[in-house]
């Protein structure tokens, strides 16, 4: 048996998320599954680093999966694309040890979220962004965002209940602007589900002056999600990377 790490990138535009549902064949997980069980000659099964929400886009998302024996790098960028849509495909497949889980093994976590503030929708990055047309005061954001950095319970900041675990530690969010383009970057350990989507909006919020920074301190405390900024669009949000330790490459 030989476990793969794969690196994918996917358009998350016509999926109903990464994970597997019976009800439909348009998530990237069972697309996934199909092409290499069927370039493989058996079925295989795929796991993924983490759920990502229907609309929302991979640049660097990880997934492994364990095959019978060993294949080169192209059994995967050249057989298996083959048979995938052309918004997924798999960058990179490197061979790692046996106990690889994509999911299990990872360390911490890049996503960005893009935002246009124009007037108008940009014609060509419209699927990729919120289109937000407010005038925001980056500096605002970025104090907003000196509160959520660090270890928390963020209990108030995702629209699932029953979590077994909401402590997550954030390292660093930066926010950056480049003509109409505001780009929020988190570099975490993980993220509960809608998490990144719900941080946005409320550092939004603060960049337009509905909210004070320090009104996070008290969603922290009373862990509710009321109180807690809107639910940013899927389309804008893009995970990055995904990083391990050196046994995981």
């Amino acid at each position: 048996m030989r476990t793969y790490k794969l690196t994918v990138a996917y358009d998350g535009t016509r999926y109903r998320g990464w994970q597997r549902q019976a009800t439909t064949d348009r998530t990237i997980q069972g697309l996934l599954e199909t092409a290499i069980s069927d370039a493989a000659g058996y079925p295989v099964e795929v796991n993924g680093s983490g759920r990502t929400d229907a609309g929302v886009h991979a640049l660097g998302q990880t997934a492994s999966v364990v095959l019978s024996g060993a294949v080169k790098e192209e059994f995967f960028t050249d057989n298996v694309n083959q048979g995938l849509p052309e918004d997924i495909r798999i960058c990179e497949a490197h061979l790692v040890k046996n106990g690889f889980h994509a999911r299990k093994s990872a360390s911490g976590k890049v996503y960005e979220y893009r935002i246009d503030t124009g007037d108008k929708p940009d014609v060509f990055r419209r699927r990729y962004c919120c289109h937000f047309p407010q005038r925001l005061d980056l500096e605002a954001m970025r104090r907003t965002a000196e509160y959520l950095k660090g270890t928390h319970d963020f209990a108030g900041f995702t629209d699932k209940k029953d979590e077994t675990s909401t402590k997550r530690k954030i390292y660093d969010i930066m926010v950056s602007r480049r003509g109409s383009s505001v780009t929020i970057r988190y570099e975490g350990t993980g993220f509960l589900y809608h998490m990144v989507r719900i941080l946005t909006g409320t550092l939004l919020e603060a960049g337009t002056h509905a909210r004070t920074a320090d009104s996070v301190q008290e969603i922290l405390r009373t862990k509710d999600r009321g109180q807690a900024g809107f639910l940013a669009p899927a389309r804008g949000l893009f995970l990055r990377e995904v990083h391990y330790d050196q046994r995981g490459r």
